[in-house]
């Protein structure tokens, strides 16, 4: 392969090397399960915390909402992403909307547990189960992404 010319490697369809070089970026099983797992571990942690916690229904209704919309932002963070990464049309609208909301959950978040009258284990245990699942929330996008990409590859080879 090194003695063809640059016209020539471009005809020859997804060779061994290519093929090597997209596995190298197949995220692994363990690396796939530990995210879902973090993420399960965090979603739940967090609403059993919140079952168990003695808030009004209402307060309650704000922290769980608070994890919904934190999930969907930051997924839709690293999807608008990887889209402009590959190329894909990502409207600046979107893409800072998705930044904005993604702030503004932690900091929804960060003033909610500031004002709250929880002890201080309890505000650390919220903040930490949340950013854990958002951080996992984005690892399974990742690897969804990276799974779908590299099957769409090895489709057109």
């Amino acid at each position: 392969m090194e003695n063809l010319t640059s016209v020539e490697k471009e005809k020859v369809p997804f060779q061994k090397t290519q093929k090597k070089q997209h596995g190298e970026l197949r995220p692994t099983p363990a690396f796939i399960s530990a995210s879902w797992f973090a993420l399960f571990v965090g979603m739940i942690s967090y609403c059993i915390g919140l079952w168990n916690a003695s808030m009004w229904l209402n307060e309650k209704g704000y922290y769980f909402t608070l994890l919904l919309f934190g999930l969907f932002s930051v997924v839709s963070v690293q999807k608008s992403v990887r889209d402009r990464q590959q190329g894909l049309p990502v409207t600046d609208a979107y893409y800072g909307i998705s930044w904005f909301t993604t702030i503004a959950s932690l900091v929804l978040l960060v003033i909610g547990l500031w004002n709250a009258d929880l002890e201080l284990s309890e505000k650390g245990f919220y903040g930490m189960s949340y950013l854990l699942s958002m951080f996992a929330a984005i690892a399974v996008q990742k690897n969804t992404r990276d799974l779908q990409y590299l099957q769409q590859m090895e489709d057109e080879a």
